[in-house]
């Protein structure tokens, strides 16, 4: 009667060393390779207004009212807009930290599926939602992010 309970926990453990590397597989996070390619798409498929006074601010074209929450969120502190717009560094900075914030939920999202997660974080960074860019205008501008990120991630890695 005593073998039970501990065939009982000996399935419990081979049960939980089965399921770790799955596990480990849905919470992974984005490479740092990902969320590079990611920022660097977004850059290069912002929208050229033609206007510098747009009310949109560095290479990828934030608002305002945007850039305050990121900025508290990732710096701890909010940047005004001509900080944003005159620190490269500072805006890549912030804005890489958002990507990765969307990237890794959309990799949860979409169970690890790369093209439909870049695909999700291009649409909400235009609309604000995950879905819903599959026409016109924002389908054209995805189509464009997830071009982009593609020619990032097939580029050989660099060392810093």
């Amino acid at each position: 009667m005593r073998k039970y309970p501990i065939l009982f926990l000996l399935g419990g453990v081979i049960v939980s060393f089965s399921l770790s590397p799955l596990l480990a597989q849905a919470q992974r996070q984005v490479s740092n390779a990902q969320v590079a390619a990611m920022v660097e798409a977004l850059r290069r498929a912002a929208p050229q207004t033609g206007s510098s006074n747009d009310g949109l601010y560095s290479d990828w074209q934030v608002k305002p009212e945007t850039l305050k929450g990121w900025s508290k969120s990732c710096l701890k502190r909010e940047l005004t807009p001509t900080q944003f717009e005159n620190s490269p560094a500072i805006a890549r900075q912030v804005v890489s930290c958002i990507t990765r914030r969307e990237l890794n939920q959309q990799f949860r999202a979409t169970s690890n599926v790369e093209t439909a997660a870049v695909r999700g974080v291009a649409c909400w960074w235009m609309t604000g939602s995950y879905t819903g860019c599959n026409s016109g205008f924002t389908a054209n501008y995805v189509q464009k992010v997830v071009g982009f990120y593609q020619q990032q991630r097939s580029k050989p890695l660099t060392p810093n």
